[in-house]
């Protein structure tokens, strides 16, 4: 029996999405999930319990009311669904009954950490993204859900909170931080499937309506639908790690961010992985080499498993230009160099390959989604990529779209110059001060 939203559960959703979501970035995480306690993972347990369905909201009402057919695809229904069921299942946990003492404990800020009143820094605009922009991302940094008067309500569910640790906490608080983290886990495994499911709607769209290009108002709604969801996934996973912190080994470790990220070791297994599906895929003996060139001590705060998707997906695009541009007989091919150069406010990332290039006609086409013909596109089995990562070589044309998110979602980029005839130059920009929001719409 497969599960089907209510109506009564629709309604709920959308009074949900009438309100704004509420961003958050990297340094306000790392700050506050150093120290996780009960109370600590309590209140962020509130805000996720709020902040989550809000988002969730967001997307089912925007595949609700896709132009042109595409929201009655099968398979983006059933992503549709799946959206609903978590909002439902987040929703519908009971929160505890709590003594009055332990609910003015919850809502009273942290007395000091060592001598000074501990404050959370601010967010600030993520620098991705231009004030009112009018593409898809339309003026995301407002916090506004176009009635003005939602700023307020948006801050008054900070997530970041230090509650007053000074006793003990009820084991209610425990057992539901249990409960809820057991809820977003079942709902992470749920949504592993999205990227490929949804990829699958657009392909069944494109089939219905016999059309090679989706149109930039369906690309702009995968840019914030994507986008969204690696920020859910971001808050829900981050989330799950700190609940289990408790036995954590690694200190540079919050949650899954990493506060010393050292860019040579993640570069260099991002090669290696590279290299490997390149050789398995074409059969060769041997990849094309790639040179790295990155001072080894090089470290940042980032999230590890964003920085080596994207690594991996440009790399592989890189192998598979060279492979095919020479030959795949050729003895010796040209050698693909990754520069590493630390600046003040970035890091940035250089891959040059010697792969031919792409006519400058055709560079827009590489941030489109499913950048490849109808009939050669094969069905999507949307268990091959559960994690997202380890794509097969020729991927599905996602390849540097969603990195290209990945990368804004903490304020970096992702650019591509091209010298037809020759070569690529991707540029992977990651921003270092990790202050910047989250992207949301």
């Amino acid at each position: 029996m497969s599960w089907k939203a209510s109506e009564r559960l629709m309604d709920t959703i959308r009074h949900y999405a009438k309100f704004p979501a509420t961003g958050v970035s990297l340094r306000q995480m790392v700050q506050f999930g150093e120290k996780p306690s009960v109370g600590t993972l309590f209140r962020a347990s509130q805000f996720l319990a709020e902040e989550l369905p809000i988002r969730l909201a967001h997307r089912v009402q925007e595949l609700n009311d896709l132009p042109d057919g595409l929201n009655e695809m099968p398979s983006v229904n059933k992503v549709k669904d799946w959206y609903a069921q978590s909002f439902e299942e987040i929703t519908q946990l009971p929160r505890p009954e709590l003594p009055k003492d332990v609910r003015s404990r919850l809502m009273k800020p942290a007395k000091h950490y060592g001598r000074t009143t501990f404050k959370l820094s601010e967010a600030t605009p993520n620098p991705s993204i231009c004030e009112g922009e009018p593409s898809g991302w339309g003026g995301i940094q407002s916090n506004s859900n176009g009635n003005g008067g939602s700023k307020v309500k948006s801050l008054s569910r900070r997530y970041f909170a230090m509650v007053d640790d000074s006793a003990d906490w009820p084991p209610e608080l425990q057992l539901y931080n249990q409960k809820f983290a057991k809820t977003l886990h079942k709902i992470k495994r749920r949504h592993d499937g999205v990227v490929t499911t949804m990829a699958q709607g657009i392909l069944e769209y494109k089939r219905r309506r016999q059309r090679m290009q989706i149109d930039d108002s369906i690309q702009s709604f995968l840019d914030r639908f994507y986008m969204s969801r690696i920020g859910i996934r971001m808050l829900i996973g981050q989330h799950i790690a700190l609940t289990d912190q408790s036995h954590h080994r690694d200190p540079t470790y919050v949650g899954v961010i990493c506060t010393k990220t050292n860019v040579q070791d993640l570069a260099q297994e991002a090669i290696e992985n590279a290299r490997f599906v390149c050789e398995d895929h074409y059969g060769l003996f041997e990849a094309p080499k790639i040179q790295l060139v990155c001072n080894p001590d090089l470290n940042f705060m980032y999230v590890p498993g964003h920085l080596s998707h994207m690594l991996f997906e440009t790399l592989k695009n890189s192998l598979r230009a060279v492979v095919e541009r020479h030959g795949m007989d050729k003895q010796e091919f040209p050698v693909t160099k990754v520069i590493v150069a630390e600046g003040k406010e970035d890091i940035t990332i250089k891959v040059s390959d010697e792969g031919g290039g792409i006519p400058r006609s055709a560079i827009p086409f590489v941030w489109t989604y499913m950048y490849t013909t109808v009939d050669r596109t094969p069905n999507l089995d949307p268990d091959f990529d559960k994690s997202d990562f380890k794509a097969p070589m020729a991927g599905f044309g996602y390849g540097l779209p969603i990195s290209r998110l990945y990368a804004r979602y903490f304020g970096g980029d992702l650019k591509l110059i091209s010298m037809e005839g020759y070569g690529t130059d991707v540029y992977l920009h990651l921003n270092r001060l990790s202050s910047s929001s989250e992207p949301l719409q």
